[in-house]
Parts: structure tokens; sequence; C-alpha cells
């Protein structure tokens, strides 16, 4: 397939089992497929499972963090593609750079505030490529309620319910990312 997709997830460790099984999952279709991953590089979490997985069935997974996290030894220690950056800011703008499709798993403060501006560059026109929100478990309802709002109070436009697609199960990821309206 050759797609190079970008996965915000989790850092956390604490999480249900349902999400590593899903981010397990997804991992195992996206090196299947040959999709190489862009992620943020962590080695704990959602992020520690996803480049396990990617790693232990043979595929290309890269790492962007910010050199301080790196400092503190939040850097997976096996993945050899990684790539530093100053600031946060740089990070974000380095996801979001070659890549084929954004997809975010259930995540804490920062894999929210990185999806919401993903969708903001979109609708500025600034970010062309599918968004994919992974709502295991019904993980993102309540985001789904909130972009709804957004929509239905006339704080967003009804045409930008086509920014992002919403999907229940890591088997309509690639679905999703192939039929999304750019």
């Amino acid at each position: 397939m050759g797609m190079n997709i970008c996965v915000y997830c989790a850092s956390s460790a604490q999480v249900d089992r349902v999400y590593f099984d899903a981010t397990e999952r997804l991992a195992k279709l996206f090196v299947a497929a040959g999709v190489s991953i862009v992620f943020g590089g962590g080695g704990i979490g959602l992020m520690g499972k996803l480049a396990d997985t990617v790693l232990a069935d043979g595929g290309h997974i890269k790492g962007i963090m910010p050199k301080f996290m790196n400092e503190v030894e939040w850097a997976h220690k096996q993945v050899a593609d990684f790539e530093f950056t100053d600031t946060m800011h740089e990070r974000e703008a380095r996801f979001l750079a070659d890549i084929d499709g954004l997809v975010t798993l259930p995540g804490g403060s920062g894999t929210l505030e990185e999806l919401l501006e993903a969708i903001t560059l979109k609708r500025l026109g600034q970010f062309t490529k599918p968004i994919i929100i992974l709502n295991t478990n019904g993980f993102h309802d309540p985001l789904k309620q909130r972009l709804d709002r957004c929509i239905t109070e006339k704080f967003t436009h009804e045409k930008d319910r086509q920014m992002w697609t919403f999907v229940d199960e890591p088997e309509a990821v690639l679905a999703g990312i192939q039929n999304a309206d750019d």
C-alpha cells in the first residue's frame, strides 16, 4: 500500500486492556498493508504497544519527539527511526508533514490537543489528509457529541463534518482513510 500514516495515542500505561488490544490490532493491520507509521515516539502506554507490535511484525515506525522528552528517557528504545525537535510545536508540525492520513486513538490532553489542531488546520486548508478517529469502547463519543454541537449551534459549518471520520473498530481504519473526503 505504501502509505505513511500518523497515529496519535496515549502514553499512559494505566488504561484498560481493551485500548491496548485495539492498538495491537491496528498495528498488525497497518504492517500487513505495508503502511509506515509516524508516532510520538513514547515507549509506554498505547504508544509503546503500537511500536512494539509494528517492530515485532517487521513493519516500519518513526518516532518524533522533542529533545527534552528524550532527555527524560520517554523515547521507545527499539525504534531506530527517530526525529528530535526543539519544541512541541515543531513536533506537531512534523507529525502532519509527508503523511497520507491521520489516525487518533484514545488518549489524554496531548492526544486531544493534537487532533483538534489537525482539524483546525484542515478547516483552514493547511492540512488536507483524512482524519480518522478510532472510537474504541465509545471513548470518543463525547468528542463526537461536541463536534456535532459545534455544527448544530453554528460555531462551524455543516460541511466541516466531512473533515473527520469516526470508526469503531481498527479493521475499519484503512477503509476510512481510503474513502475519506479530503
